[in-house]
């Protein structure tokens, strides 16, 4: 009887040793055969990323069928043919979304992309829409951000479709047009479609984004009296009349370019100061006069250069507004109201980034300090807005931010409103299910032990209920979204690809 129970108990020793061994030996299969499939279609990939990449999708005016412009329906209609091409269901919903579907079932994983970009902005070496191969890399506005890693996720699919591997859950690749402008294109989605299971947007960083800052986007903005005399040159005293003030494309990328435009009785004194100011500070600021005089009165170019930085990062950069803004506070402005302004702007913001004269200091452990971005500068002699992106601490609310923003400007004439984004923090536990399967696939994927992270916030995982962001950007990658000279190299494009692949597998099957 011990002889037996013996062998027995080796035999059932021996069958629980076999079976880990067996189930991982199956997904090392698994994933060999994904990862191979990938590098099989790497052609293609790479042609349709360049082919989405060359067109300009930059929100604009809404025509039929076409609700942020011709540009993001055109690439709306280019992604959802490649789908086609590749042999995937597609649906357009009117020109705001649309997805490319495989698999069956009631629940769906969903991969969340979007073809919109921001504007190109100056500054680029090969052409923001030319999809050009350099050094191993694919160029152009939209190449990481999100063009690229949209159709990573798209060929992920079809990997998994070509392995004809069992899902038990159909799988989306979404393609939404209006993320960098906040507009309603999910919001459209879910009126006409039930929100997935789980899922990712591949949107910011890996291994995974556990934390994301609550996000506005608004303008602070205040009516002037342009109390100087209409006609400057009728009395030269030497003050300032700002004709305008401009700078900045949008309300989430540092402005790396401002230009005031000026009247002064004595010019080259505003020009000798513009110079001595860019000296003291190191400012790139230059003035230029123009040649033409109206009586006394001669208009002053002055142009304030900086480094343009996305939003959720605004430390990065360098605020081309802000620099202006701070030389026109020394100025002697013939307009009260405007100098009063300028010089609240100057001393309650300035080059910060935290939004600590401002009085709006929060910081919490899973997400860190609140940002502020001055994004966009206009003004008139009779109107200053100024467009800020503000991003909070998961662990604070939208009324605490506004609380302590209403107290700084009350009897300042300066009021927020024109809304574009108000959007509360994204928190997911680190040892949720979806942070932890992302997590153990980034690493199988690359070898590497990175934990999930938190970020300024503002990805499309904010959007989508039951999603959080996961890549393309590897931790300590340079990052050139937003920015002149944006790509994406196609060793990492096909990486994406091979954990994307893995991803949609692991939450689908």
């Amino acid at each position: 009887m011990k002889i037996l129970e013996f062998f027995l108990i080796a035999i059932l020793l021996l069958a629980l040793t076999a079976i880990p061994v067996h189930c991982q030996s199956a997904n090392e299969s698994v994933v060999e055969k994904l990862n191979a499939l990938v590098e099989k279609d790497k052609e293609g990939l790479i042609n349709a990323t360049q082919d989405l990449v060359k067109i300009k999708s930059v929100r604009d005016v809404p025509q039929a069928g076409a609700p942020f412009g011709e540009g993001p329906a055109k690439a709306l209609n280019r992604a959802l043919q490649i789908s086609s091409d590749l042999g995937f269901a597609t649906t357009n919903l009117y020109g705001y979304i649309g997805y490319a579907e495989y698999g069956q079932g009631d629940e769906y994983v969903a991969v969340l992309a979007h073809l919109d970009v921001v504007p190109e902005g100056d500054g680029w070496t090969y052409p923001p829409y030319g999809a050009e191969i350099h050094d191993g890399k694919i160029y152009g506005r939209g190449a990481i951000d999100d063009k690229g890693p949209a159709m990573a996720a798209l060929y992920a699919l079809k990997a998994i479709r070509d392995a004809n591997l069992p899902l038990g859950k159909r799988v989306r690749v979404i393609f939404g047009c209006s993320e960098e402008t906040g507009g309603p294109d999910v919001e459209q989605y879910l009126l006409r479609e039930k929100e997935p299971v789980s899922g990712f947007t591949p949107d910011a960083y890996f291994p995974a984004i556990y934390a994301e800052k609550g996000l506005m986007s608004f303008d602070m903005s205040k009516n002037l009296t342009d109390d100087i005399s209409d006609n400057i040159s009728e009395e030269p005293r030497g003050d300032i009349r700002i004709i305008s003030l401009q700078g900045g494309t949008a309300y989430n990328i540092v402005p790396d370019r401002a230009v005031a435009r000026i009247q002064a009785a004595d010019p080259d004194q505003v020009a000798a100061a513009c110079d001595a100011f860019a000296g003291m500070t190191g400012y790139n600021l230059s003035a230029e006069i123009a040649a033409e005089k109206d009586g006394a009165a001669r208009t002053i170019r002055i142009t304030s250069l900086g480094k343009a930085a996305h939003g959720r990062t605004p430390e990065k950069g360098k605020n081309a507004a802000m620099q202006l803004i701070a030389f026109l506070a020394t100025l002697d402005m013939g307009s009260a109201e405007m100098s009063e302004a300028i010089r609240f702007l100057n001393a309650s913001i300035g080059m910060e980034t935290d939004g600590k004269s401002f009085g709006l200091v929060m910081d919490d452990e899973p997400s860190g300090n609140l940002t502020l971005c001055v994004g966009l500068l206009n003004a008139t002699p009779e109107r200053m807005v100024l467009g800020l992106n503000i991003r909070y601490p998961v662990t604070y609310s939208f009324q605490d931010v506004m609380g302590r923003f209403n107290q700084t400007i009350e009897g300042t004439g300066f009021v927020a409103e024109n809304w574009q984004a108000n959007q509360s923090p994204l928190y997911y536990p680190k040892d949720s299910p979806l942070i932890m399967t992302l997590t153990r696939v980034y690493a199988e994927q690359t070898g590497r032990n990175d934990s999930a992270i938190a970020i300024g916030g503002g990805t499309y995982a904010k959007e989508m209920p039951n999603i959080v962001a996961s890549g393309p950007m590897m931790p300590g990658q340079e990052e050139v979204e937003h920015q002149a000279n944006e790509y994406i190299a196609i060793d990492q494009l096909i990486n994406v690809t091979k954990i994307y692949a893995q991803d949609i597998y692991e939450l689908a099957k």
